[in-house]
């Protein structure tokens, strides 16, 4: 009988452990076929930098040992999100039952909520730091208290509380003092291979080709005065509050590419890296397992289904993947992992751990701004709606 993935993961981190990594290799191309342009992230360059392509992030990588240009499609940091966005909504559909922290903000415009499946600096984050729980400062408080107490010695705090940060990596940068840096464990990136630059520009067509102006001090609340007269400067504009035609101009016009490449890994001497205080080594083995688990499960609810919408003008079909444990030389030992058997294998460690001492809460721990950042959130929600009208 073979073994279910739970034990497999154990034994990969086993005192004989004979592999590397848990890998992902997949192959996507655009839906619609390989001839439709994808749009990569964008990011500034100077504003007399002629050359839009600049915009992309571009490089050479060797590709089944050969050097080929390669352009950047998805980053590190924004596959990490995509996991963790899909591990919070599998969590508030009660699919997976794990630990998360909450914030809820009521505002003039609504209600604000974040999770640390959402804070950028996840169990560290400014958020947690500048809110209260039952009226109390969060680091005063008990849960506060706990997750202060984590250290390269006993990472058990963050399993109990915040075990996204172990995997995804964090660090307490906004306290004073030395607080101890985890490394990311989870990496993956998306990339298309041998990219052809395309060209495009954007414009707009008004209807009506409504010309003239705007009385530039009328415009509050959009109770603006037309003008028949001029236009041309800024302020007066009609193009400025959406009418009007607007010239075609220079944008970056995506790519299209041979194919396009993901590759995941969960480090397996990263993990192995993790210490639990004075816990049994089975424990220790077993909380790693734990956390293996809750990475493979939220890269297949994010990864796992057939196609995958990166951002507008990037949607993306899967080709082919591979999953498995990775030997030294790159060769994969494959794993069949299933959504389901992925999030059933991290449930059944999770107790199993806990049962050796090495506990994992499920609960949501609901925290409340206090008045200074209150009054941020309301002024920056504020601000954004008076940009919006």
């Amino acid at each position: 009988m073979s073994k279910s993935l739970a034990a497999q993961l154990v034994a990969a981190l086993g005192e004989d452990r004979a592999h590397t990594a848990v890998v992902v290799r997949a192959v996507y191309q655009p839906v619609g076929g390989a001839g439709n342009a994808v749009m990569p992230p964008t990011f500034p360059i100077e504003e007399r930098e002629r050359d839009l392509t600049k915009k992309y992030l571009v490089a050479d990588r060797l590709v089944d040992g050969e050097v080929v240009k390669t352009v950047t499609i998805d980053q590190e940091q924004s596959q990490a999100n995509r996991v963790e966005e899909a591990l919070r909504d599998a969590r508030d559909g009660g699919r997976i039952e794990m630990p998360m922290l909450e914030l809820r903000a009521p505002t003039s415009r609504g209600e604000i909520r974040i999770t640390s499946f959402d804070a950028p600096h996840r169990y560290a984050d400014a958020y947690w730091r500048d809110s209260m729980i039952n009226g109390v400062r969060f680091d005063r408080s008990p849960i506060g208290q706990r997750l202060r107490a984590v250290s390269a010695a006993d990472a058990q705090p963050l399993f109990e509380r915040e075990p996204a940060s172990l995997i995804f990596g964090a660090w307490d940068s906004h306290r004073k003092g030395r607080w101890p840096k985890f490394a990311r464990l989870y990496t993956a990136i998306m990339f298309g291979v041998g990219p052809v630059f395309g060209a495009r520009r954007g414009g707009r067509l008004d209807p009506m080709n409504l010309t003239g102006a705007v009385d530039s001090k009328d415009k509050a609340e959009n109770d603006w005065q037309y003008v028949a007269e001029g236009g041309k400067k800024s302020g007066q504009k009609l193009s400025e509050i959406g009418h009007g035609n607007i010239a075609p101009n220079p944008v970056p016009g995506g790519v299209t590419v041979r194919e396009i490449r993901r590759l995941a890994s969960i480090s397996l001497a990263g993990i192995e890296r993790l210490r639990f205080g004075d816990v049994s080594s089975e424990a220790a083995t077993t909380a790693r397992a734990a956390l293996v688990a809750l990475a493979l499960a939220g890269d297949r609810l994010a990864f796992a289904r057939p196609s995958v919408w990166l951002r507008s003008g990037c949607d993306l079909a899967k080709m082919s993947e591979e999953i498995g444990l990775e030997r030294p030389g790159g060769d994969l030992e494959p794993l069949d992992v299933s959504v389901a058997a992925a999030i059933n294998a991290f449930h059944e460690l999770k107790e199993s751990a806990g049962k050796l001492g090495v506990e994992m809460a499920s609960d949501v721990v609901s925290v409340t701004p206090i008045p200074s950042l209150q009054k941020a959130i309301e002024a920056t929600v504020a601000h954004a709606a008076s940009d919006e009208g």
